[in-house]
């Protein structure tokens, strides 16, 4: 299993991020996306931007003996499957517990399908996906750091995921436009970016991030860039 820890402080940027160190988690026991080692680095390039610390790894022993007490953010990146064993279900819930914070990109909902505490917390599960497409999301809430820069309404082609779950307590940041593309089968309420504090800590998903380009869009870098200001609780 690999760890690598990707030093960032360099002393300019977003000061209040200063001293942040983020854990990157890529584990997959399904399906793998070729655009995980991509988003490493565009999570990478954001730490020297901004000041933060990164640790990038695939070892669910990071999850055991209070090893994610370091971290202030963890994020699932492109993450797949049953990933966790139950001690390590149960680290994770202590991080949450004691205030951690937690990201999920994209295929974060196609993970641990079988853990209902983890399904609230991401806020959804997938269940499939039409072909990849334009689509139009509608802004939710414009004053949240991951939105604030866009407009009413961002076009954006990727691979929208439908929802077999969704918990009722997220608050909805974007929704797809089910209008705008073929094979959506949530309906009017299709949130596709969430927030929401949970059991003492605090958890950002976003359904984009499935194509490689996309992690070099500005449009999305900002989404992503502000998810995680979010969850670092910087302004």
């Amino acid at each position: 299993m690999k760890t690598i820890i990707y030093l960032a402080f360099l002393g300019f940027g977003c000061l209040s991020c200063q001293n942040n160190h983020v854990l990157v988690f890529t584990k997959t026991a399904d399906f793998r996306h070729d655009s995980i080692e991509t988003g490493v680095e565009m999570v990478m390039q954001m730490a020297e931007e901004n000041a933060f610390e990164v640790t990038h790894s695939e070892d669910a022993t990071m999850f055991e003996n209070d090893r994610l007490k370091t971290y202030d953010l963890i994020i699932f990146l492109n993450t797949s499957g049953d990933i966790l064993n139950e001690n390590q279900q149960e680290g994770f819930k202590s991080y949450i517990h004691n205030g951690g914070s937690f990201m999920g990109i994209h295929s974060a909902t196609d993970t641990e399908h079988d853990w209902p505490w983890y399904g609230k917390l991401v806020g959804a599960y997938f269940v499939n996906h039409p072909e990849k497409s334009n689509a139009e999301m509608i802004i939710v809430d414009s004053m949240h750091q991951s939105t604030k820069h866009l407009s009413e309404r961002w076009v954006q082609f990727d691979e929208w995921y439908n929802f077999k779950y969704t918990n009722p307590e997220i608050n909805v940041l974007l929704k797809l436009d089910e209008n705008t593309y073929e094979g959506g089968e949530n309906g009017e309420y299709h949130p596709i970016a969430w927030c929401h504090d949970f059991e003492g800590g605090r958890a950002f998903y976003t359904g984009l991030g499935h194509t490689k380009t996309l992690y070099s869009e500005p449009l999305f870098r900002k989404h992503i860039l502000g998810g995680i200001n979010y969850c670092l609780k910087n302004k």
